[in-house]
């Protein structure tokens, strides 16, 4: 993450960046690269399916025809804005096919289904070797609630229930990738 300082507080005087001294500028570098400021990062892949499930211990646990298959990461500093800011793109998002075979349709229009199923692991760090860390990514304090914020709202502005996996769960996942259509969102970059 990368901040563009033009003011700084020093002794509560505003100051241009360039009448700092080094030694205050790697404080403030250090500060914001290791304090609780960060921006929040929620992030989704979604995948355009024929028909999805996921099984847990050899029981089938949720299954869905056509629609989404979302893999839903959490990181510690995301909030409820997050879970709205994706629920609306989810459910705006056109990516099925028109009469004409061009994406032009959203998951409303073709009364589509959504299974959410949680991946922390979308947050793998691999700077350092070849295991990853999953530092990032939120602790269950964290990131159940927000699971299932995330799962009910999306349900609500579907207008139907949202298949879901087991958090922290091994679970096995089946889908068909209907195009294929894989697309990645997070809520930092909202591209």
């Amino acid at each position: 993450m990368q901040f563009k300082l033009y003011y700084i507080y020093i002794n509560n005087k505003k100051k241009n960046r360039t009448e700092a001294s080094i030694p205050q500028m790697l404080f403030i570098k250090f500060y914001v690269q290791h304090s609780k400021f960060k921006s929040s990062n929620m992030r989704i892949v979604i995948q355009r399916v024929s028909h999805a499930s996921v099984t847990i211990e050899g029981e089938v646990k949720s299954a869905i025809r056509q629609g989404y298959l979302i893999l839903l990461g959490i990181e510690e500093s995301d909030t409820s804005e997050d879970v709205d800011w994706l629920v609306r793109k989810v459910i705006g998002l056109r990516v099925f096919d028109d009469e004409n075979h061009v994406m032009n349709r959203s998951i409303m229009d073709i009364n589509g289904e959504i299974l959410v199923i949680s991946q922390f692991t979308l947050f793998a760090s691999y700077k350092k070797g070849n295991r990853p860390s999953w530092l990032r990514a939120a602790k269950h304090e964290i990131s159940i609630p927000l699971y299932e914020e995330f799962c009910k709202k999306l349900s609500d502005a579907l207008g139907k229930p949202v298949g879901t996996g087991e958090f922290g769960a091994d679970m096995k996942v089946d889908l068909l990738n209907d195009g294929p259509v894989t697309i990645m969102m997070d809520t930092h970059n909202k591209e």
